[in-house]
């Protein structure tokens, strides 16, 4: 169960994730540019693999309008087995902790047996930051058959981001 709702319009908790090429992203931060933060169940989940496979296919639409970042909670051995099978271009990070799942407001998963996974991980989600690292979009699931449409979600952004739409659902 999620702790609270991420609260749109307002920065997101700064956190530090590392990707599988050795670097450091935080997320939360000020930048140049919005960011897209998908999260994902792990390498147990053949569903995140079709949608990250569709969004590694049309990765150049969205890094022209803004960056995108890919976490989950596996181990770095997990992930780099992920990237190498399926060469993924993105920024792809590993480790997310179960506090940082509860600040994000994801749904957290014991495994229903250790052929699924070992440790708890997050249900999916989808966050858009603004420049500043305030939360303009956030698209959270229990499971993981639901998911965003990337072409709408893409198109969304884009709308948002190129005439500065105000934050929707603070009411």
């Amino acid at each position: 169960m999620t702790d609270h709702k991420p609260r749109v319009g307002e920065p997101i908790e700064q956190m530090s994730l590392q990707t599988v090429t050795g670097e450091a992203l935080t997320i939360g931060q000020s930048k140049t540019r919005w960011t897209m933060v998908f999260v994902y169940r792990g390498r147990h989940c053949p569903r995140c693999k079709r949608f990250l496979n569709k969004l590694n296919a049309v990765l150049a639409d969205w890094t022209r309008v803004l960056d995108v970042v890919v976490v989950s909670s596996d181990s770095q051995e997990k992930a780099l087995a992920d990237k190498a099978e399926f060469n993924w271009d993105f920024d792809l990070c590993y480790g997310l902790t179960v506090p940082q799942m509860r600040s994000l407001g994801l749904y957290v998963t014991e495994p229903l047996s250790e052929a699924e996974t070992s440790g708890l991980f997050a249900e999916p989600g989808a966050f858009g930051l603004r420049p500043d690292g305030t939360l303009m979009l956030v698209d959270i699931s229990n499971g993981p058959a639901a998911r965003p449409d990337l072409e709408e979600l893409l198109d969304g952004m884009t709308f948002n981001i190129e005439n500065d739409r105000p934050v929707r659902g603070l009411a």
